[in-house]
């Protein structure tokens, strides 16, 4: 192997990623880890996590993750947190960018996850820092004793109005159905909350705002009843927005074959449409979007890489 040319280059440092990390470090692999600026993926913006084994007591997202990009160096793995900006996926060894560097790579391991989904409008995306935020771990204690919002319907609805409740003195959860995606256990902790209400069959139309001076922060939102049609203003401080994820795929568009919502789509267990790349992770997973479904993709692509490099005679 050329000395420049990397056996496996890694793309995102989440569960997955650092998994893959571990794996591939284990492998004799060298692999280079390429975990962003935002190192750590979602569960940085996560207080406890409950549903990781070994953890009978919880840990915190962030001191997991720390955890895992640990063991991954302490096997080998090289680790840069550093954004990929461009790659190549058009012939081998493949080329990956950032905007620091440019690497090469006998093999590529996708594992750059999803972001927050936003509703759209002008106003929140005015405000957001001001009173809109789609993280309750990180802007929840500028609340204390505030009256906020949390839109959506899922597990990460009820966990962001759940820590919320710490600071806040009152929480609406505001979602645009009776149905919830979210689980039993989370929904039935949401309703036992007393500082918790919720508004059903209702969609945020928009966010109201007050200045003074060059600052500017949220009075309230604007709301619709999906049922009736009918408007009702809605007076609080600060609006969370939990409706989902859109994959980090961007960089990847005209590179790989992606689906209508940008998931990287995969032919065979994590093999993509490009012999030599493998994707895993949340930028792959559309159904079960947990930690460790992530770290068990992770692994599945280490070892699918290990096997595909030996095959190819390049690392035995």
């Amino acid at each position: 192997m050329s000395e420049n040319v990397r056996n496996v280059i890694i793309i995102g440092g989440g569960p997955s990623g650092y998994t893959a990390g571990i794996y591939a470090a284990r492998a004799e692999l060298k692999p280079l880890l390429l975990a962003g600026y935002q190192a750590g993926g979602q569960l940085m913006l996560t207080t406890e996590v409950e549903n990781f084994p070994g953890f009978k007591d919880g840990i915190q997202g962030q001191d997991l993750m720390e955890e895992m990009r640990a063991q991954a160096a302490k096997f080998g793995a090289e680790i840069i947190n550093e954004d990929v900006t461009e790659v190549d996926f058009t012939q081998r060894p493949f080329t990956v960018k950032t905007y620091s560097a440019e690497y090469k790579a006998h093999s590529v391991i996708i594992s750059t996850g999803a972001s927050a989904r936003w509703l759209g409008l002008e106003s929140e995306k005015r405000l957001t820092g001001s009173g809109v935020s789609s993280c309750a771990t990180c802007d929840g204690a500028f609340f204390k004793d505030k009256v906020v919002c949390v839109v959506g319907g899922g597990d990460s609805a009820m966990e962001e109005a759940s820590f919320l409740t710490r600071y806040a003195k009152k929480v609406y959860i505001i979602h645009r159905r009776e149905g919830f995606r979210a689980s039993k256990i989370m929904l039935d902790r949401a309703k036992e909350n007393p500082k918790i209400e919720f508004l059903l069959n209702r969609v945020v139309e928009d966010i109201y705002s007050k200045k003074d001076g060059f600052l500017e922060s949220v009075t309230g939102v604007k709301l619709k009843n999906t049922v009736t049609g009918e408007f009702e203003d809605l007076d609080l401080d600060g609006v969370f927005i939990a409706i989902g994820h859109i994959p980090n795929t961007g960089i990847f568009k005209n590179q790989i074959e992606l689906d209508e919502k940008g998931y990287v789509l995969t032919q065979k267990y994590t093999y993509t449409n490009i012999e030599g790349v493998f994707a895993a992770g949340d930028v792959v997973d559309t159904r079960y979007r947990q930690a460790i479904t992530a770290a068990g993709m992770g692994c599945q692509a280490a070892i699918d890489a290990t096997r595909w490099l030996e095959d190819q005679g390049i690392h035995t």
